[in-house]
């Protein structure tokens, strides 16, 4: 499910972007936690954070749901992502 990123895309579009697939999920529940995540907090994000949320979004909603609903441990790669994330839930 890796969505191509068009060459010279600039932050705006970039952060657009984002916040269209964060609301655009497929899953309700999803579509609201990373919708929210995209409104509040994505313009706030380093590059190097920003990269790291885009991989995430790269994962399946199912997974991205139970790890941040404690159902499953949250692999290494994204638990800096996921902290973010419960960070703006709360």
């Amino acid at each position: 499910m890796n969505q191509p990123v068009p060459e010279n895309e600039d932050h705006e579009t970039r952060l657009r972007r984002l916040r269209m697939r964060s609301w655009r999920r497929g899953m309700k529940e999803m579509d609201l936690i990373l919708g929210n995540f995209a409104d509040t907090a994505l313009r706030n994000l380093s590059i190097e954070h920003l990269d790291a949320h885009e991989t995430l979004m790269d994962e399946p909603d199912q997974d991205i749901y139970s790890w941040i609903s404690g159902a499953a441990p949250t692999p290494q790669v994204f638990r800096a992502s996921i902290a973010r994330i419960l960070d703006n839930m709360s």
